[in-house]
């Protein structure tokens, strides 16, 4: 092939690790997405055994062109998921390692990325990948389907033209507390809504410490459950989520957003 191949961002389903998952994969991602996911053979991906599960699915509405044990699945560098493609100034430090993952691309083949749920690359490892394929020349398509924090966002009333994605905040409580304040203090000055995520685990806890440090006006959005048959979205002022919590269910990812 002389060709360069192009990189494909396939989005999963919001269901990973959820009880019960949902009952179609058709029910989030479209024809298109599913017809591409089939057609290829060369992966990189999060985590290869959720890949799997991934595509037995795609497989069911959209038959696989190469069997699964044909598959060529490269998963990506633990410490990109742990420590994130941009922490502490990484971003350049994957480029060798992404460029020899990219290396079925670059001798003609379409490859996919794809992490545990929704769109890689965002609030998940992967932009590195993405940028090495910018950097020697390999097209880029981003696939339709679901993302958490577009969902979020739009059904929280928050400020839509203006807002911020942080990602996870400190786990020590002190430290928490004082970037709360912080994003808080941004969202008044500046108008932008402030969104986050945390381990399904901690949600709870988050919920319980958000309520005790901001101010009873601030407007704050929880998003759980996502696009399942138990997704939830309350969006009030702290003083009013403070008469009535919201009941966050047990290992359920979520989402969490303020502003004024």
């Amino acid at each position: 092939m002389s060709r360069t191949g192009r990189l494909f961002l396939c989005p999963a389903p919001l269901d990973f690790g959820c009880e019960p998952p949902l009952p179609a994969i058709t029910d989030v991602l479209p024809a298109g997405t599913l017809q591409t996911m089939a057609g290829l053979q060369y992966w990189a991906c999060e985590n290869a055994k959720t890949l799997r599960q991934l595509l037995k699915r795609v497989d069911e509405v959209v038959p696989l062109q190469h069997p699964l044990q044909e598959m060529q699945i490269s998963v990506l560098p633990r410490d990109m998921h742990k420590k994130g493609d941009h922490a502490g100034g990484s971003a350049r430090s994957w480029q060798q390692e992404a460029r020899q993952l990219l290396q079925p691309a670059l001798q003609g083949h379409d490859m996919g990325l794809a992490s545990e749920a929704g769109m890689p690359a965002v609030a998940d490892p992967g932009s590195s990948l993405v940028r090495a394929a910018h950097e020697v020349g390999i097209q880029v398509v981003p696939l339709t389907g679901p993302s958490s924090i577009l969902l979020a966002l739009a059904a929280s009333g928050l400020n839509g033209q203006n807002f911020a994605f942080i990602g996870y905040l400190p786990q020590d409580p002190a430290a928490r507390e004082k970037r709360l304040k912080e994003l808080e203090s941004l969202a008044r000055k500046t108008g932008q809504a402030q969104l986050w995520i945390e381990t399904p685990y901690r949600n709870n806890a988050m919920l319980e410490q958000v309520l005790r440090v901001l101010s009873p006006d601030t407007v704050l959005c929880i998003a759980h459950g996502l696009t399942l048959s138990s997704a939830g979205v309350t969006s009030a002022m702290i003083s009013r989520h403070r008469q009535s919590p919201p009941q966050l269910p047990p290992k359920v990812p979520a989402l969490f957003g303020i502003g004024p």
